[in-house]
């Protein structure tokens, strides 16, 4: 049984700007139409330039997210010799007038290159309820599930047929940790299990290569075969979503088992490790690297909750804030080299901020009132620094936005138009963003 597309098509003649890329599904059905016009473009694609400038022009994105929420204050939005700021002081950075905190070195160095928002304010106070606000882009409504941020990409720009997952969840606790966000809940909502994500990270990545190596190609092959032929058949007979979600979670783990490589570190070069860092957050993201450079759409790397520091919030973000500096700079400077920048969003957040004061544990508790993130790449302009706080970091006091200016932006920059409507039978409207929520317009090219 054919799915219908939950996004519901533009009236005849409306422009969308997703049609003026290559949709590889429409692509192939073209070629379809006769021999002829198969031998006149795999040439093109045996042409190592042309898939070459190809494979570039995909649009991707990765999410580098810090769980647990890092404090603006040590990081993008520095408050020096005012009562909230730390004891690390701020430095210059290459976008005239504008510091970062001095645990930030590298990011200063490059910051021509990446946009700050330092005007976030957002609703929810706790984990849970934050990052669900924060994953899914736009307020909860009760009875339905709003699918991820990454599950919306991987409908618009993946492809079901990839052997590379669409949407990949590296997580150094693949288990899920103590919040049930980032367990095996249903992040792709109304989309369905296909463009659920594939977590990998800690044993499940080692899993991945001994699937491969368990089964013979041409055996695997054949058993893979009849097993799509009769479940196919179950679905189409019964009409069932059971089968339908196994059978799109068999498809993931093929395209995992045939794409197994990709997820393995030891195949990429030493020196690329060593300059991440060891770290699992570092070497994850070299991981993330590596998966939009061969097709990934979606890549989110998390680090656990690392961020979270209710206690001994300075000592804490002096280690981490220079893993996380290094990690930015390798990466935005490898995908500058790839000539990728130009086709990969990378978005660094958290959930919320941290307060301005430090509580009796000498930590910051949950803030989302007034707190910063970092975005660049596809689609965006670099250097620019938008919203301001007032001197304490207290509140916003110039250019407030929220989850869902954050969404409409990132949807702007891959081509996606952020207010389309799904097209759902028998449910409510629902859009990418809600209430016709503008993107923020200084970041968008």
């Amino acid at each position: 049984m054919n799915t219908p597309d939950p996004i519901r098509e533009p009236a005849p003649g409306a422009c969308r700007t997703d049609e003026h890329v290559l949709h590889r599904r429409l692509f192939l059905k073209g070629l379809a139409g006769g021999a002829a016009s198969v031998a006149s473009f795999s040439g093109l694609f045996q042409n190592p330039g042309f898939a070459a400038d190809v494979k570039r022009a995909q649009k991707r994105c990765i999410l580098l997210w810090l769980c647990g929420a890092p404090s603006q204050f040590e990081t993008w939005d520095p408050k020096p010799g005012r009562p909230s700021s730390g004891p690390f002081g701020s430095i210059p950075t290459a976008i005239p007038g504008i510091h970062f905190s001095s645990l930030m070195p590298r990011c200063a160095s490059i910051a021509d290159r990446l946009n700050i928002v330092r005007s976030m304010k957002t609703a929810q106070t706790e984990h849970l309820q934050a990052i669900t606000l924060l994953q899914r882009g736009n307020p909860e409504r009760a009875g339905f599930t709003r699918p991820t941020l990454g599950s919306s990409i991987s409908h618009a720009l993946g492809q079901l047929d990839s052997p590379i997952p669409n949407f990949v969840f590296i997580d150094p606790i693949p288990g899920g940790n103590e919040f049930e966000t980032f367990k095996a809940g249903n992040w792709a909502g109304w989309l369905g299990s296909e463009h659920a994500p594939v977590r990998v990270g800690g044993d499940y990545t080692r899993l991945i290569a001994q699937a491969a190596e368990t089964i013979p190609t041409h055996d695997r092959e054949s058993r893979e075969t009849l097993r799509r032929f009769l479940t196919a058949k179950f679905e189409r007979d019964r009409q069932s979503s059971v089968a339908r979600s196994q059978n799109a979670a068999f498809e993931r783990m093929r395209g995992m088992s045939a794409s197994a490589d990709l997820f393995d570190l030891n195949k990429l070069p030493a020196a690329d490790r060593e300059r991440y860092g060891p770290g699992s957050f570092a070497q994850h993201t070299l991981m993330a690297r590596n998966l939009v450079e061969h097709g990934a759409p979606f890549v989110m790397v998390a680090n656990g909750m690392n961020w979270d520091n209710h206690v001994f919030q300075h000592e804490i973000h002096q280690m981490l804030v220079p893993e996380l500096d290094r990690v930015l700079h390798n990466l935005i400077q490898d995908l500058e080299d790839r000539r990728m920048l130009d086709s990969t969003l990378v978005v660094a957040m958290g959930e919320f901020g941290r307060t301005p004061w430090l509580n009796t544990s000498r930590g910051r508790d949950h803030y989302p009132n007034a707190w910063s993130m970092m975005m660049t790449g596809c689609g965006l302009k670099r250097g620019v620094v938008t919203g301001a706080t007032d001197a304490d970091g207290v509140d916003v006091i110039e250019k407030p936005y929220n989850e869902q200016n954050l969404f409409a932006t990132i949807f702007t920059a891959l081509g996606l138009d952020p207010h389309a409507e799904y097209d759902l039978p028998g449910m409510p409207t629902f859009h990418r963003v809600e209430n016709h929520a503008e993107p923020i317009r200084e970041l968008l090219a």
